[in-house]
């Protein structure tokens, strides 16, 4: 499995910016596929997530009504539309693949067994 990130960069408070998520070599059919972040000196935390099976998707509080997760199958491609970023926005967001997604435990970055190399995101003025 290959997992290729892009669209971060740097970007004023209150603006947007959407990540891509190009994926490869995925087999099975009831994964997901989440975006987490990372900031310097905390623990990384799930932001989103799209299930392939039935295309279910999920936000953390912090992001509800700022951030869209959204697909294109044909390109296998994860897209996450940000807006209204906050400096509390910024790290490196990754995204992941849960082989075997059941709806449980959906935030917990051990259940990712392939990981992206990660875009940074900065939002400050």
């Amino acid at each position: 499995v290959q997992l290729v990130e892009s669209g971060g960069g740097l970007v004023q408070p209150g603006g947007s910016l959407t990540l891509s998520c190009a994926a490869s070599g995925i087999t099975e059919t009831y994964y997901a596929i989440g975006w987490f972040r990372q900031a310097p000196g905390k623990e990384r935390e799930g932001v989103s997530l799209i299930s392939n099976s039935d295309g279910v998707t999920r936000y953390a509080d912090s992001v509800k009504g700022r951030f869209t997760i959204s697909r294109d199958i044909a390109r296998n491609t994860v897209y996450l539309q940000m807006r209204a970023l906050e400096p509390e926005d910024t790290g490196v967001y990754y995204c992941a693949v849960d082989p075997w997604y059941s709806g449980s435990y959906y935030w917990e970055p051990s259940r990712y067994k392939f990981w992206g190399q990660g875009t940074q995101v900065t939002v400050s003025s």
